[in-house]
């Protein structure tokens, strides 16, 4: 992979992270305002705290989405970035157009969901 590729990876990266850390920053106000609006009724409390739970599912899905993408990160500054964590041979480039952080080819990553690691 020559600089060139490797800066434009780099970009990619870092602008999904600011997107990801926008849309967690975003849904942590949200949740944080859920109740705030008067007297909740019995009815109220439970749609807020439901909808709370959801937030902070997503927040826990998009923490975990960033630790993907700072590990995609130092992949990238070591020179193993698109090769398969699991095989070693290298991910198909069409696969990291769509998810850029994915540590697993296809083949390694439908095993491991098959059948565990």
């Amino acid at each position: 992979m020559d600089q060139q590729e490797q800066d434009r990876i780099e970009k990619l990266l870092l602008d999904l992270r600011r997107s990801v850390i926008r849309e967690v920053s975003e849904a942590n106000a949200a949740s944080q305002e859920l109740g705030t609006d008067g007297v909740p009724d019995i009815g109220d409390a439970a749609a807020n705290s439901y909808h709370r739970d959801v937030l902070m599912n997503l927040n826990e899905a998009q923490r975990q989405k960033l630790r993907d993408i700072d590990a995609a990160l130092d992949r990238l500054a070591d020179g193993e970035y698109g090769i398969c964590a699991r095989c070693e041979e290298e991910i198909d480039p069409r696969r990291l157009l769509v998810r850029p952080f994915s540590r697993y080819c296809i083949e390694c990553k439908s095993d491991i969901e098959k059948f565990g690691e």
